[in-house]
């Protein structure tokens, strides 16, 4: 196989490389070019797309403000530059012009100070050009179709095609032109920056043409543009910026060769966006100098991982490519073709070079990830089996467990949901497949049986897939308790408040956690189906990102963007999505899902159609709304829309209220009374739409002091008592409970200023102290005046004990309500027995306990005992539905293509 058959000439030839392994572009890993592997600078796009409407007009023909921007960046004379469309075109045109311009330009020996008075010298007619060879293959084409002879000077493999300017003096001759890579391409070898100016200053008769196409690579490289006036420098920004498809470049040379050569070009040779794109890019130094960072790192990796198997021996360079000898009995074509056709990877094979055979191939420096892929597979190709072992670079993995993401345009779009029956399809289908998140901010929490709390919607996603709930499924939880700080909650245990900007600093500490949950769970299952936090799009945040883009780069995840159409303009935001999205993240994302459609799906075909050509992503699929699924809501954003609002029965009912505490917490506490036919559930903020209903729930609260302060503000504490005086039904759940009792101590300022006490309702005779540690405990009990069984789990800094006895343990308290399987007790009610509450969260799953406590309140308004078998809580039946839907109505085919699975 030739490599012009596979690349014509060049590297990166991706669509015809695809077409001959028979996949998508998109599949190729191309280690054949060498492109910057951070991909193009973020602000390019908000550019490009600013500068859009301009492609109306033509572009100014001599990019005056790019110009103007290279002459600051380099220091040079701004007529000495000339812009074209890539180097290349500026290669063929220099050579073209130096072979016809009649009277050669003159030039000054040098520019130093001591030679500034000297006169010009004129250059006699280029008739040679002098190339140490390998060189890039289109300098040699490019003298030839300008009629100039070509004198290669080979450099010797035996010592790494090492630079030999002293070989290069001995050849020249009055009017030769010699051409040299700086770094070289392919050897990436590099001339020493004081001898060639020493070179062209011994040699004012003969010009010298640099390319410094991949200088922006090497750290403290400093450019020879503008040096000497016999040195012409060719500097390509397409390779540095990564934008090869706009192709841009430029050169600097005298003012009368700038002439000379402009005249070679055609008119408006660099276009409208490619002039805006290098005015942005050349100063953007922090840029430049990560890439430097990360290529300099990932190559130093990559060449000890290579180095490592005997077959292949590194060529010493500064670029961000290696040349490689292979010391095998195949070629380098055919490691070239087995390395396509086994693992989907582009390498540059290198016996059209001049000066190279059979056995040389190129490859770049690309991220660590796509390196160990590379180093894997030749490992896979060149090493005996019992040899090939695992390269593992830096926190990365080589074994790609199979995973899919789900994104959101935004909080509450469905996605827990979605993520939910996409497990159960795939455990219906017999795929061990787990759930993961990794930083969840929500008050819904749950405990594990090993004592971990976590988020509650990875609890439903673990149910989904039959697996008890891992606080590795949601390493990080964030529980809001004021409006600019949250309770850090780390593999399930709490670590502290924090603020935004400390829990910013501490994000990359975190990462380190969500890796290694992330990781450990992947190698037990054959499938992760993962899920995002609010918007990939929200751009003041991608900086410190750790759950959505950076951790489906990390996971190797393909995602879907869903979306909720219910809320208008979806389709808008799903462009407006994929235009704030850096290159690298267009690449992850694989199209979008549509939620909560009411309606007929086909109606939306243009608007699918339209989405698709304007992004290159299709829609997978219309998920239609679903009424009364039955199972517990992403986050308070659900609660707080009304979804918890019940509608009035018409039979016979009780009336139950739920106060919509403003740190409200584990609110699906109540999710089961919203299945039973007989209870109308409404939640309350404030007086006026209390009513008189048969008994009122407190739930949980993240911060019970300011909570308190709330309820004082708004009256609502008054009217509680005064509801049960008249003998409404008042439950307390953990907070709730709390709140019931005489008082609230905060001596370590767990919720509030260290030392403060609050006083609660009153309704119970009981006292509350937070303390520091957090009790985190799975509970299975008894119900005492009913008898009936319950369960659920803990979750709260506060001890709780009878102010008479002065206990502060939630089991010391008098009257308890409540019995444990370890023998613990918790909860206390008034000799009323109508005002009760207890730190179990859960309490109404229990079926029986439930239908006990809804009977109470039937009786007590004087109704009969509900006659017959009240709901069900159990999710799997709604689960089983949910995945009927997904199967339905998403591409279940093209969800697996994505999996390869």
């Amino acid at each position: 196989m030739s490599e012009q058959s596979t690349s014509g000439g060049h590297g990166g030839n991706i669509k015809e490389i695809a077409a001959r392994r028979g996949c998508p572009p998109e599949d190729i890993l191309d280690f054949s070019a060498n492109i910057n592997p951070i991909g193009p600078p973020n602000a390019l796009w908000n550019v490009l797309a600013a500068r859009m409407q301009d492609i109306v007009h033509y572009p100014d023909p001599e990019s005056a403000k790019l110009v103007q921007a290279l002459a600051g960046q380099y220091q040079i004379p701004a007529e000495q530059i000339l812009p074209g469309n890539g180097t290349s075109d500026l290669l063929y045109a220099t050579l073209r012009a130096l072979r016809t311009v009649g009277a050669n330009p003159c030039v000054r020996p040098c520019t130093s100070d001591r030679h500034r008075d000297l006169p010009l010298q004129p250059i006699e007619r280029l008739r040679r050009a002098v190339i140490p060879v390998p060189a890039y293959i289109d300098y040699r084409q490019a003298c030839e179709r300008a009629n100039i002879e070509v004198v290669p000077l080979p450099l010797s493999p035996n010592d790494d095609f090492q630079p030999n300017l002293a070989m290069i003096a001995a050849q020249l001759q009055a009017g030769d032109l010699v051409i040299l890579g700086q770094p070289n391409n392919p050897t990436g070898r590099m001339n020493d920056r004081e001898a060639l100016l020493a070179l062209a200053d011994q040699h004012p008769e003969v010009l010298f043409l640099l390319d410094e196409a991949f200088a922006g690579f090497v750290t403290g490289y400093t450019s020879l543009a503008g040096c000497r006036e016999n040195i012409i420098t060719l500097c390509s920004l397409t390779k540095l910026f990564a934008v090869p498809g706009l192709r841009l470049g430029f050169l600097a040379a005298s003012e009368e060769l700038c002439c000379k050569i402009k005249q070679q070009l055609a008119p408006w040779s660099v276009n409208t966006l490619a002039q805006a794109a290098g005015k942005a890019m050349i100063g953007d130094t922090d840029y430049i100098s990560k890439t430097q960072e990360v290529v300099q790192q990932n190559r130093e990796i990559l060449c000890r991982a290579l180095a490592a198997i005997p077959a292949l021996q590194i060529v010493p360079g500064a670029a961000d490519f290696l040349l490689i000898r292979l010391d095998s009995k195949i070629t380098a074509a055919e490691l070239a073709d087995q390395l396509l056709q086994q693992a989907k990877i582009a390498i540059r094979v290198c016996a059209n070079y001049e000066g190279l055979d059979e056995r040389y191939f190129r490859v770049a420096v690309r991220s660590e990830e796509e390196n160990n892929r590379l180093v894997a597979a030749l490992k896979n190709i060149l090493l005996p089996r019992q040899e090939t072992g695992s390269f593992v670079g830096c926190g990365s993995r080589i074994k790609k467990t199979p995973s899919l993401m789900f994104l959101g345009t935004g909080s509450d779009v469905g996605k827990s949901v979605l993520v939910a029956g996409l497990c159960r399809v795939l455990l219906q289908d017999g795929v061990r497949v787990a759930p993961f998140k990794a930083q969840n901010m929500s008050l819904n929490s749950y405990v594990t049986r090993d004592g971990g709390e976590m988020g509650r919607a990875q609890v439903v996603q673990a149910q989904a897939c039959r697996l008890d709930p891992d606080v590795r499924m949601n390493p990080v939880l964030l529980k809001p308790s004021s409006d600019v700080g949250s309770q850090v909650i780390v593999q399930g245990k709490p670590i502290g408040n924090m603020r935004v900007l400390d829990y910013v600093r501490y994000k990359e500490q975190a990462w380190q956690e969500v890796c290694r949950s992330y990781d450990e769970l992947a190698a037990d299952f054959d499938c992760i189906i993962l899920e995002g936090a609010g918007s990939p799009g929200e751009v003041n945040l991608k900086s410190h990102d750790i759950v959505n883009m950076r951790m489906a780069q990390y996971s190797q995840s393909p995602a879907l963007l869903v979306g909720d159409i219910d809320r208008g303009g979806v389709y808008a935001s799903f462009i407006g999505h994929v235009e704030v999205m850096a290159p690298w993240e267009r690449k992850l994302l694989a199209g979008f899902l549509v939620n909560r459609f009411r309606g007929d799906a086909s109606l939306l075909a243009d608007a699918h159609d339209f989405v698709e050509q304007r992004t290159g992503k299709p829609v997978f699929g219309v998920i239609p709304w679903l009424n009364n699924l039955g199972l517990p809501q992403e986050d308070s954003v659900s609660f707080k829309a009304g979804l918890y609002d019940s509608a009035e029965p018409a039979g016979e009912h009780v009336e139950i209220v739920l106060i919509d505490l403003p740190h409200i917490s584990n609110f699906t506490d109540l999710e089961p009374l919203l299945e039973e036919k007989d209870v109308w559930l409404r939640t309350v903020r404030r007086v006026d739409e209390l009513g008189t209903p048969d008994g009122v729930i407190l739930p949980g609260s993240k911060n019970v002091v300011a909570d308190l302060a709330w309820l004082s503000q708004t009256g609502l504490d008054r009217a509680i008592c005064g509801l049960a005086e008249q003998g409404c039904q008042i439950t307390g759940i953990c907070g709730g409970f709390q709140i019931l009792g005489k008082t609230v101590a905060d001596p370590h300022g767990i919720e509030g200023e260290a030392g403060s006490l609050l006083h609660g309702l009153g309704l119970l005779n009981l006292t509350t102290e937070l303390a520091a540690d957090k009790t985190l405990i799975r509970r299975e009990g008894k119900h005492l005046p009913s008898g009936q069984p319950v369960h659920g789990y803990e979750i709260h800094h506060g001890q709780t004990g009878s102010s008479k006895s002065g206990g502060t343990g939630s089991g010391t308290v008098s009257e308890s309500l409540l019995t444990f399987a370890d023998g613990a007790s918790c909860g206390s009610a008034d000799r009323t027995g109508r005002v009760w509450g207890s730190y179990l969260h859960g309490i109404f799953d229990s079926d029986p306990f439930r239908r006990w406590f809804i009977n109470t309140l039937r009786e007590a308004k004087g109704l009969p005992p509900f006659s017959g078998q009240g709901a069900q809580y159990d999710l799997e039946p709604a689960l089983d539905r949910l995945a009927a839907v997904v199967r339905q109505e998403i591409d279940m085919d093209a969800v697996y293509r994505l999996l390869k699975i």
